[in-house]
């Protein structure tokens, strides 16, 4: 019996207690998810008025020492603040893309620190962090604090989108695994909806930062309600830890725990005998054949993903017609995707699921491209179907590799992965402010199809036990690089 098999016997595969604990988490990642979204808000492409002698009042003239910005939207953002217009409008999409930056390089640590000292520390210390930065970002006095205060948002970011994500996986049984890709989502969605509502009311930046920093409160609870994830601590060889922490679960879902010590036993052996050291690391995706494959393909797969998935994003939030009611409509429309990635897992293999996603998300902006621009509601349209391919694709990403890699080194290996990702959302920004509309859509409709391609060398995981070892997945005939 493998230590999955054990786990999901013991503790059931989602109960009352695994569901108050994605409750809990749900709650303290919604500084995250407005940190995710608010960039159309705190840093919008403004239209101003050049008030300089010789502009004649023109609008958008360049260069302009003394514009007079369109309030009628947006009160006070980061691009009046500090006038990011003009030659210095680089800047503007620096500080836009400056959190992808700061998500790759917590993707990076917050990886190798959950892998080496647990899930939950890794995840506590990335939703702390994450209440620090927020509110000090909205002190900011000068432009380079902003955007220094922005990268470690976005260090805290990566960590707890990869922490709390693989906490709650390994928290499930893998038959309950294809309707956590939808729980998952929730409160990003959820950010998304309210962070228009709270933005029209609240259209100053720095206020808009504050608020959406609240829930920061539930975070010092925490510590004493979140447990650590089992399969770690099986992994690791920490058994009589995992025997608590098990016995506490199953008392909570009122399973029996007559046989836990016994069970986890048999698994820790299992484990251990497979394994040659004691903590994986980075290096270890790239000594085996299998691992090194997927790692490498899975990086480029969420590059294009993200790049794609944001760009849309930002894409939206410069559509014309009103800022707010455009990102409102955009995120009610995400709420399919819930049922979709739900669905696409239970019924369809992983693979294909993704792949489609990705199709999907390609076609509807090469079919964008050829919609008149007066045709405000068509537009829109295929911008938010572009936008659920590539959202469900993102979110189906994220459980094929959870599958794919053991959890030897699972953390590190999304995290590799997620510093792709966010090399992919770093240049989103500066792809759509090319200037040439059609342009940007096709670098994101290629990127889309590429990804496409790519996942066809995966292996499939539908319905797998997830693997603890590297040596368990280079001997497993289901991983298999195939075409």
């Amino acid at each position: 019996m493998s230590a999955d098999d054990t786990i999901e016997t013991i503790i059931g595969r989602f109960g009352k207690y695994q569901t108050w604990i994605l409750f809990l988490i749900s709650i303290g990642r919604f500084p995250t998810e407005y940190q995710l979204s608010n960039v159309v808000f705190i840093v919008p492409s403004v239209e101003y008025v050049c008030m300089d002698e010789n502009a004649y009042n023109m609008t958008n003239h360049c260069p302009c020492e003394n514009p007079q910005y369109d309030q009628s939207s947006i009160v006070n953002s980061v691009t009046s603040t500090w006038n990011l217009i003009c030659d210095k409008n680089m800047l503007a999409s620096l500080a836009q893309s400056i959190l992808q930056v700061g998500i790759l390089v917590g993707s990076i640590i917050y990886g190798h620190v959950s892998d080496r000292y647990g899930r939950k520390f890794a995840s506590l210390l990335s939703l702390a962090s994450q209440v620090v930065f927020v509110p000090l970002s909205s002190l900011s006095s000068e432009l380079w604090m902003f955007i220094v205060l922005r990268f470690f948002i976005g260090t805290a970011t990566g960590g707890t989108i990869l922490c709390c994500y693989i906490i709650i996986v390994e928290l499930g049984g893998k038959s309950f695994r294809p309707y956590l890709t939808g729980f998952i989502e929730i409160p990003y969605i959820l950010g998304y909806i309210t962070l228009p509502i709270i933005a029209y009311y609240i259209r100053d930046w720095r206020q808009l930062q504050m608020v959406t920093s609240l829930p920061w409160i539930f975070v010092i609870f925490y510590y004493f309600l979140i447990p650590e994830s089992p399969r770690w601590l099986i992994t690791m060889g920490y058994n009589k830890k995992a025997v608590e922490v098990l016995t506490h679960m199953a008392k909570k879902n009122n399973m029996p725990t007559d046989n836990i010590k016994e069970l986890v036993d048999v698994a820790v052996m299992e484990t251990q005998s497979s394994r040659t050291k004691q903590y994986g690391s980075y290096l270890d995706l790239f000594k085996t054949p299998k691992i090194r494959a997927y790692s490498l393909i899975m990086a480029y797969v969420w590059m294009c993903c993200a790049h794609t998935f944001f760009g849309i994003n930002q894409y939206i939030g410069r559509l014309q017609g009103n800022i707010y009611l455009n990102v409102l409509v955009s995120s009610i429309n995400l709420f399919p995707v819930l049922i979709i990635v739900v669905l696409a897992s239970l019924y369809i293999k992983r693979k294909i699921a993704v792949v489609l996603s990705f199709v999907v998300s390609g076609l509807s902006l090469l079919l964008f491209i050829v919609i008149p621009s007066d045709m405000r509601a068509i537009e829109l349209t295929f911008a938010i179907v572009g936008q659920i391919g590539a959202r469900a694709a993102f979110i189906l990403v994220y459980l094929y590799a959870s599958e794919v890699f053991p959890t030897f080194v699972r953390n590190s290996a999304m995290g590799f992965a997620s510093v792709f990702a966010r090399f992919g959302g770093f240049i989103a920004p500066f792809v759509v402010n090319i200037g040439i509309e059609w342009v940007s859509i096709v670098i994101f409709s290629i990127l889309a199809f590429c990804a496409a391609f790519l996942c066809c060398f995966l292996p499939e995981t539908k319905d797998i036990v997830l693997l603890n070892t590297i040596d368990q997945t280079e001997k497993s005939k289901r991983h298999k690089i195939t075409t």
